[in-house]
């Protein structure tokens, strides 16, 4: 991994540090999101596996850059910048040997700012492989946006894996039925699986 550092100093001996990630070649990285469905996991434990993952990450060439948490349904999901799919699951098998069971090479929505201090609702939509794209979930988030203050919801981003046709979405809201009725009333499409997540 190269990093690129821009350094501006001003009187006030501010300094400004700009890092870009990007491959060995200068070819801006790939943005995966993978999901590990395990027997148990508590939030602590994964901040623990994190650590691993960043002390190995780079020689990998990895970026892993967020994760979230569902104790309830015992799964971790994990936001990273890579070359590829095996990249990742090479960094997570050296760290602590736990492996994804699926990488999606996913695209990302724009990301509106959230307080964090709300309850964290991720909630994923199944919708099959080659059923939908980019364009399509670009469309049906600008139509949650419309509505979701009427449901007290705040919607965060969203990244969708038009390959498998799954898409992820984050939002801060006071219960996991504001969520769901929110997509209810923008398009329809309800998630086929909703869970309160802790952010890393």
């Amino acid at each position: 991994m190269k990093i690129r550092f821009q350094l501006i100093a001003e009187l006030s001996a501010l300094i400004l540090v700009t890092v870009t990630a990007v491959s060995a070649d200068d070819t801006p990285k790939l943005l995966f999101m993978d999901v590990h469905d395990l027997e148990s996991v508590t939030a602590e434990a994964v901040a623990e596996a994190h650590s691993k993952d960043l002390a190995v990450q780079d020689k990998y060439g990895v970026d892993f850059l967020r994760y979230w948490v569902d104790e309830t349904h015992s799964k971790v999901y994990c936001l990273a910048a890579a070359n590829d799919a095996k990249s990742i699951s090479a960094a997570h098998s050296e760290a602590h040997g736990l492996v994804p069971q699926n990488v999606h090479q996913v695209s990302a929505g724009e990301e509106a700012a959230g307080d964090r201090t709300s309850r964290l609702f991720l909630d994923v939509h199944r919708v099959g492989a080659g059923k939908v794209s980019v364009e399509d979930v670009a469309a049906a988030h600008d139509k949650d946006l419309a509505v979701q203050d009427a449901h007290n919801v705040h919607f965060i981003n969203y990244w969708v894996d038009p390959r498998s046709g799954d898409i992820f979405c984050l939002s801060e809201a006071r219960n996991a039925e504001d969520v769901l009725e929110t997509h209810r009333e923008a398009h329809g499409l309800i998630s086929d699986e909703i869970a309160e997540v802790t952010e890393g």
